[in-house]
């Protein structure tokens, strides 16, 4: 039991000169504290009444016995002879005060106020300012305030101490309010008070008041010492102003570590990484020893500035010193090799750092996650756990991430389950991550009833579900809950839009696109970038209207970007217009002379009008400039593992029986009324090669994977890398009515959900 109650009863005690009594509760000795009541209120504005009454339901974590703090308490009192009728002398009453906070006590301090209350009717200034310290170090900050305000003098040590704690509490603006009152009273300040306000200034990211306390120390001839200078240098440097972080740090008569490390920080936070790296070199120089904080820094402006080798030096370098099993700097290096792509590196690294904490884990699964590598991101999650370190919302985030990427739904359900477990469902960053997982594993239900669940939703909550609404093909459900969201008053974002356009654009409701297009400036004051744009060309060329989206494109107030031309030229492909497809692929290629996409749309936009010659063009300059396509792949999770296909794969442990499957399956939808259409098949073969071809497709061999390793009422949810085909798209409706499955499959584009004999995009896509 880590807690105990402490309970304050009025009245005396007396065989007990502190008024403690002992009571027994679930194997704890818990002290009941008594005062002597009803005390006369004094300048303070204190009794002793309302200081027991205050604390009536305190509860307090103490790392030891209650009976030996509060024994250890009492003997305080005796050592010093303290008796209720009786004062103490200064020293003794600061030593025990001193004593509460080392403790982390504050009972004991109060009782120590109490007992001032009673016996002195003048306390010294340096009394007071111990008490006032003590309520501040205790988390008391109200009651030290109370204190300083019925002071009858103050000093220095009094202001500071309350303006420090303010800045140190996060309450800034009473800080520098209080440091404006100090000024008018004529106080005069010393470094910890510049110091104390700067910060202040620089947490809240106040510049303007932190230049006028800069002018001030100029003002009145304060000498500009490290502590000030520093924090100076951190103030310009938080507040985008790395210029002047410079001159004040050029402009010190001495400097230390902690200055270097803060402009070395202002310039890698500011986006200077190569005046950061040169920085650092520079203090190399200057014979001055970095520390853990310095390595990190500058590792963080090599990661900005795209510098591997530069990076491999400063991690020599830390060998060098010994800081490399430092788990600050051990972080640095891990998120740094990983941000390379160097993950065997980085795991390397991880590795080596002696007592990981969270960061250190979050690092390491944050670089598999960003490379794809699932199967290690979910091992070290496991391991972590193992290892006695808890996930954090960082690290559900990763997780979750992994598994929206790779549509592995089981293993999200598993992440589910130990974020209910563990409590997490109340976080609104991991919730949204949990929705977006579901959404993107093609259970829409399952995301729904997430959202339905947030009771605090924001904009990533309603964003979040109209992007997967849309992506799933609903276009109309995700513009009924992006009503519902201005109806509720949560302002949509620039992201949010996207999702709204793309959902007008896979439904293809055109008037509605134009509407929220024109909207989101007038109504909501958000400039349409190249995302928004590009879902208009695709909105429009879908739609057939080519010639508008060609003539949209040229009147956009910035260069089109590549993906804009992209959306255009998928819409050739659908609409088989040769010319508009040889002219956009065109444009893109000034762009991105190796985007793989372009030359595999052009050339089937050849191959579907039968121009086999200039397919083999496109494919010879492919040849040329080293361009390779990606082979179509599909894959279907089942039992928690991952199982991969790719067109005409014979390599899997079931082949026959997928083949066998593949084949009964085929001779049943062909009974149904399904025709191969051989159109589909972009290669120069003679026809009756086609078919073969067509049969044979990663996701038609994935989907009778699962028919066979799975039970009669689960869905068959399977991912393709590239666009799934006309033919197959045609054939899963079939394969979803004979055999009465649910069929979901996720391509490079969107969500199909196949159920009897219907797709949820109505043929639109």
């Amino acid at each position: 039991m880590d807690f105990f109650a402490l309970r304050f009863d009025i009245g005396s005690k007396p065989n007990s000169p502190l008024g403690f009594a002992e009571h027994k509760a679930d194997g704890f000795i818990i002290k009941s504290v008594s005062f002597q009541t009803p005390y006369p209120t004094n300048s303070f504005g204190f009794t002793g009444n309302n200081i027991s009454w205050s604390n009536s339901a305190m509860r307090v974590r103490f790392n030891e016995n209650p009976r030996d703090v509060s024994e250890r308490a009492a003997r305080g009192f005796e050592n010093v002879n303290c008796k209720y009728q009786r004062a103490m002398d200064l020293g003794s009453y600061v030593s025990i005060l001193r004593e509460s906070i080392s403790m982390r006590y504050p009972l004991l301090g109060k009782q120590v106020h109490v007992h001032i209350l009673k016996s002195l009717i003048n306390p010294e200034v340096v009394l007071l300012n111990n008490l006032v310290n003590m309520y501040t170090k205790c988390g008391f900050l109200e009651n030290a305030r109370r204190v300083f305000d019925k002071m009858p003098e103050r000093n220095i040590v009094s202001w500071t101490i309350l303006i420090m704690a303010y800045a140190q509490d996060g309450v800034r603006e009473e800080a520098l309010k209080l440091f404006g009152q100090m000024q008018r009273e004529g106080i005069k300040m010393d470094q910890l008070i510049f110091s104390s306000v700067l910060k202040a200034c620089t947490d809240i990211r106040d510049l303007q008041s932190g230049k006028q306390i800069f002018a001030l120390i100029i003002k009145i001839g304060f000498e500009l010492n490290v502590s000030v200078g520093n924090a100076l240098v951190t103030l310009h440097a938080k507040c985008g102003s790395a210029e002047d972080a410079c001159k004040v740090f050029d402009g010190m008569p001495d400097r230390n570590i902690v200055s270097w490390t803060a402009m070395l920080s202002g310039y890698a936070q500011n986006g200077l990484e190569e005046e950061a790296v040169s920085l650092f070199s520079e203090m190399l120089l200057a014979s001055v020893k970095p520390n853990h904080f310095t390595f990190a820094t500058v590792l963080q402006a090599c990661t900005g500035k795209g510098c591997l080798e530069q990076a491999k030096k400063v991690h020599a370098h830390t060998i060098v010193t010994g800081f490399d099993s430092h788990v600050t700097v051990g972080n640095s290096l891990v998120s740094v090799y990983a941000k390379f792509g160097c993950i065997e590196d980085a795991y390397r690294v991880f590795n080596e750092i002696p007592e990981r904490n969270i960061v250190s884990w979050n690092s390491m699964i944050g670089g598999y996650t960003q490379h794809g590598d699932g199967e290690n991101a979910f091992r070290l999650f496991c391991q972590m756990q193992q290892e006695g370190t808890k996930p954090d919302e960082f690290t559900l985030a990763s997780v979750l991430s992994v598994c929206a990427t790779l549509a592995v739904l089981e293993q999200g359900k598993l992440v589910h389950a130990y974020i209910v477990k563990s409590g997490f469902e109340w976080n609104v960053a991991v919730v949204n991550a949990l929705l977006t997982m579901y959404a993107k594993s093609g259970s829409i239900a399952d995301a729904h009833r997430v959202f339905e669940k947030i009771s605090d939703r924001n904009v990533v909550s309603w964003t979040a579900m109209i992007a997967g609404y849309s992506q799933y093909g609903s276009g109309k459900k995700a513009l009924e809950i992006f009503r519902q969201m201005q109806f509720v008053g949560v302002k949509p974002n620039y992201i949010t839009f996207v999702g709204v356009l793309s959902a007008c654009s896979n439904e293809g409701l055109v008037g509605e696109g134009w509407h929220f297009f024109h909207c989101m400036t007038r109504d909501y004051g958000i400039k349409p970038g190249v995302e928004h744009y590009a879902c208009m060309v695709d909105l429009l060329g879908r739609a057939g209207l080519l010639h508008e989206a060609k003539d949209f494109i040229k009147r956009m107030p910035v260069e089109p970007s590549a993906l804009v031309w992209r959306n255009l030229l998928g819409a050739c492909r659908i609409h088989g217009n040769v010319q508009m497809g040889k002219y956009t692929a065109a444009r893109i290629l000034e762009q991105e002379p190796y985007d793989v996409a372009t030359y595999v749309m052009l050339s089937n936009i050849y191959a579907a009008a039968g121009r086999w010659y200039d397919v083999a063009e496109v494919r010879k300059l492919m040849k040329d400039r080293g361009v390779r396509k990606d082979p179509g792949q599909s894959w279907v999770e089942i039992k928690n593992k991952v199982h991969m296909f790719a067109s005409g794969d014979r390599l899997h442990p079931q082949s026959e029986e997928i083949y066998a499957k593949l084949e009964e399956l085929t001779m049943q939808i062909r009974k149904n009324g399904y025709v191969p259409n051989t159109h589909c098949v972009l290669h120069d073969v003679e026809e009756e090669q086609k078919e073969p071809i067509l049969f044979h497709h990663s996701e038609r061999l994935a989907i009778a994977f699962g028919l066979i390793n799975t039970s009669a009422e689960t869905p068959i949810r399977i991912v393709k890398n590239l666009r799934a085909c006309d033919d197959c798209h045609t054939a899963i409706k079939f394969i979803s009515q004979i055999v009465g499955r649910e069929v979901v499959m996720r391509d490079i584009n969107r969500f199909h959900h196949f159920n009897n004999g219907m797709c949820s995009c109505g043929d639109y896509w």
